[in-house]
Order: structure tokens, then C-alpha cells, then sequence
């Protein structure tokens, strides 16, 4: 075992690392460790950047949510407005037109009114004339005198059952 080379690396290989073991393993202890707190550094801040990314995707998912409830809202009062605009219009179109209907109505029932006091006052003045033409043939002095005068007298008994 002693003639062995293996067994003089294995032995060289302890004295060495029992001579500058302590030299040589703090140093590369020390950039391991630096190494390994460096990695656990970017992991804690992988971590808290996964963290951040997770919380903005909730809250861009809650504003949407909101977004649409609001739009959805929007949309509704719009309809809502459009429908009420709408109606009101429509009332207003019905009451134009009741309007118009009524002014009209109030036209026809005035020329109406119009042509009956045309018609009569054209019968009163045909009556007049008929009634001068009738009694000027058919009366003569005598009797259209003794009609004055006859008239005459039963006039304030015509007056007063007229104001009667």
C-alpha cells in the first residue's frame, strides 16, 4: 500500500488540504456563500417581482370588471334616456297634434257658426222682400193703415212678453 501512488495522492491530498485546508476553503467558502446569499437575493426579489406582477394582474383584473360594470351601467342609463326622450317626444307629438285637431275644430265649428248668420240674415232679407212683394200687391190703403195702427197698439204688449 505504501509503493502505491494512489495512496500518496490520497495522503498528499489530506496534508495539503490539512496545511492550507483553512487558507484555501475560507476563501472559497466565503464566494460560495456570497454566491449562495447572492441566488437567495434574486430569488427573494424573483419572488417579491412575482408577487407585484400577481397583484397587478388582480387589480387590472378587478378595474376591468369594474370598467365593464360601468360601461354596462352607461349603456343601460343611456337606453333608459333614449327611451324616456322618446316618450316625451312621442306625448309631445300627441299633444301637437291634439292641439292642431282642436284649432282646427274651433275653425270649422266658427265658419260654421259664419255661414248660418249668412244664411239667415240671406233668408230674413228674402222674407223682407217676399213680404213687401205679397203685401204691396195684396193690401191696399185701407188695410195697410188699419195693420199700423193695429201693430202699433199690441206693441207694448209684444215688447213685454218679449223681455218677459
Amino acid at each position: 500500500m505504501f509503493h502505491e501512488a494512489g495512496f500518496w495522492v490520497a495522503v498528499s491530498f489530506v496534508l495539503f488540504f490539512v496545511f492550507f485546508g483553512r487558507k484555501v476553503w475560507a476563501p472559497i467558502t466565503t464566494i460560495l456563500d456570497s454566491r449562495a446569499a447572492r441566488i437567495r437575493q434574486e430569488l427573494d426579489e424573483s419572488a417579491q417581482l412575482r408577487r407585484e406582477a400577481e397583484q397587478m394582474l388582480e387589480d387590472a383584473t378587478r378595474e376591468r370588471e369594474q370598467a365593464l360594470v360601468e360601461a354596462k351601467s352607461m349603456v343601460e342609463q343611456s337606453l333608459q334616456h333614449a327611451a324616456e326622450l322618446a316618450e316625451k317626444a312621442r306625448a309631445e307629438a300627441e299633444a301637437a297634434v291634439q292641439r292642431h285637431e282642436q284649432m282646427a275644430r274651433d275653425r270649422i265649428a266658427a265658419v260654421e257658426r259664419a255661414a248660418i248668420k249668412e244664411v239667415r240674415q240671406a233668408a230674413i232679407d228674402v222674407a223682407v222682400e217676399a213680404a213687401r212683394g205679397v203685401l204691396g200687391q195684396s193690401l191696399d190703403q185701407q188695410k195697410a193703415e188699419a195693420l199700423v195702427d193695429q201693430a202699433i197698439a199690441n206693441l207694448p204688449t209684444a215688447l213685454a212678453r218679449h223681455a218677459a
